[in-house]
């Protein structure tokens, strides 16, 4: 064998070499990346799990802390503000309604 075709022949296995080294770099870095994303999403699961009472007792009052807010604390034992109505017959109608119409009849007759 030549000088030549030996060189020609290890140029092409340091080139099979160097890709494949670059693509385990790659397939390590991806799997590196998919670890790191697998401990996050597992990590914030058992934290809700751990903490899910507080976090829904967190919500509860908040979310009765805004409804409550906006009445004033009447829900809680106080009085309503007296510029909100109270709920008389002051809405209804004083003169009768009228009947409902007619049911429509069939404009043409067999």
């Amino acid at each position: 064998m030549s000088i030549i075709t030996k060189h020609i022949i290890l140029g092409r296995n340091i080139n099979k070499l160097l890709i494949k080294e670059t693509m385990q770099k790659l397939i390590n870095v991806l799997a590196v990346a998919s670890a790191a994303v697998s401990i996050a999403v597992v990590g914030t699961v058992g934290y809700v799990y751990v903490n899910r009472e507080a976090i829904i007792e967190d919500v509860k009052e908040k979310a009765l802390g805004s409804v409550m807010g906006g009445l004033g604390g009447a829900g809680l034992g106080g009085s309503l503000p007296s510029d909100l109505p109270i709920g008389t017959p002051d809405l209804a109608p004083t003169t009768p309604q009228a009947a409902a119409p007619a049911a429509p009849t069939a404009p043409i007759q067999f």
